[in-house]
């Protein structure tokens, strides 16, 4: 019941395909939401941007906002865009939650 090598190599090309077709996917879904969002015309550092998005997606899996409901889709929009022109860690959380 063991499988060939060539076998094992195929199907981990096959689930490579696979990933990077999801990985497209799902980086094309969030470039049109941070375009919807406005993000795209704002002048920011990747590294400063990456950061933000980080902050916000612990934010979503930590479950703090998840239970807001209707003001979630509200409140990603407008914490994307403010974490967005403010530099400071600290800050952007206090502008997250007002």
């Amino acid at each position: 019941m063991k499988k060939p090598s060539s076998k094992i190599r195929d199907e981990i090309a096959r689930l490579q395909e696979q990933l990077k077709a999801a990985e497209t996917r799902e980086a094309e879904r969030i470039g049109r939401i941070a375009l919807k969002a406005g993000l795209g015309g704002i002048e920011i550092e990747e590294a400063e941007l990456q950061a933000a998005f980080e902050d916000l997606a612990n934010r979503f899996r930590g479950g703090h906002g998840v239970s807001t409901g209707g003001k979630k889709g509200n409140g990603a929009a407008s914490v994307g865009a403010s974490t967005a022109t403010v530099p400071s860690g600290a800050a952007q959380g206090g502008n997250g939650e007002a």
